[in-house]
């Protein structure tokens, strides 16, 4: 890489206009005012540009040195944060596990599925939600390690992905206190009558939940539709409607909704993929995430 100017130059420049003199810098810097001038005018010259002019008794940046001084900033700034980053990165060696969650997957299996890895030393768990399409086009770009979702990715002859599966769990009716008495009774026909909440057409498990209701012979008197899985159980759970959520996930589902499980969704499971960009699974922390489901 060719260099025209000097660094040193650049310095002594940068705190110049910091100070906003040559004086106040030499005094900074403990150096002879007439050593920090020269240095300022050495830059100026392997640059071609005056950087700064008079202005009443001190200095200003001209708009060629108002140019190096952004420039300038950006790189003493990342000079002080090296130190830091140096003694982080020998001190303390992570492991980064950058995680894409489908937004329509529950957070509570989520959890679940990620507590294989959850006790790794100095692990950094980075996990980011979005559309599943999105997440799809992250992983091709190598901005995510891992896509949990809850549906295989569509065959695509521009997009290599490779889904595994890490089970699936039954789902089940749940209810808030307010609620459970009349959804219990004559139940399932009790849900064209009680207030029903029901993930969107955007989540994979609601076209099965859709059938079961025309092979029940009901139909379902529903109040709200969610994306966030983590939405539809909080409005459940505040007496809104009764809503159906994985069995997988029961025991932390009642402890931390106070609900109360009204009836099994026979026939209707909720699935969960780990999708990769390779064939074969690089990252160890993902194996291990395999190994568990296995």
């Amino acid at each position: 890489m060719s260099q025209t100017f000097s660094y040193r130059h650049l310095y002594y420049f940068w705190v110049v206009a910091k100070e906003g003199g040559i004086s106040r810098a030499a005094a900074r810097l403990g150096m002879a005012v007439q050593t920090v001038g020269t240095q300022v005018r050495e830059l100026e010259r392997s640059l071609g540009y005056a950087l700064l002019k008079p202005a009443g008794r001190g200095l200003v940046l001209t708009e060629a040195g108002m140019a190096a001084m952004r420039q300038a900033d950006q790189i003493f700034q990342l000079g002080e944060q090296l130190p830091k980053v140096v003694r982080d990165a020998v001190g303390l060696p992570g492991v980064r596990l950058a995680v894409g969650i489908s937004d329509g997957l529950p957070k509570l299996v989520v959890r679940r599925l990620l507590q294989p890895v959850m006790h790794e030393s100095n692990l950094r768990l980075l996990c980011h939600e979005d559309e599943f399409e999105d997440l799809l086009g992250d992983l091709a770009l190598h901005r995510l390690d891992v896509v949990l979702a809850d549906r295989s990715p569509p065959p695509n002859p521009n997009l290599k992905a490779y889904s595994h599966s890490l089970g699936s769990s039954a789902l089940a009716w749940y209810a808030p206190m307010s609620l459970y008495a009349a959804a219990r009774k004559s139940f399932p026909q009790s849900l064209s009558k009680v207030p029903v909440l029901l993930p969107t057409t955007h989540v994979a498990v609601r076209v099965r939940l859709d059938q079961w209701f025309e092979r029940m012979s009901v139909t379902p008197n529903v109040v709200g539709e969610f994306e966030d899985s983590a939405l539809l159980k909080t409005f459940g759970a505040s007496g809104m409607g009764v809503f159906p959520a994985a069995e997988l996930i029961n025991d932390e589902l009642i402890a931390q909704y106070k609900v109360r499980r009204v009836s099994p969704c026979d026939g209707v499971e909720e699935h969960f993929f780990l999708i990769v960009a390779e064939k074969k699974v690089q990252h160890p922390l993902t194996q291990r995430l395999l190994h568990a489901s296995r």
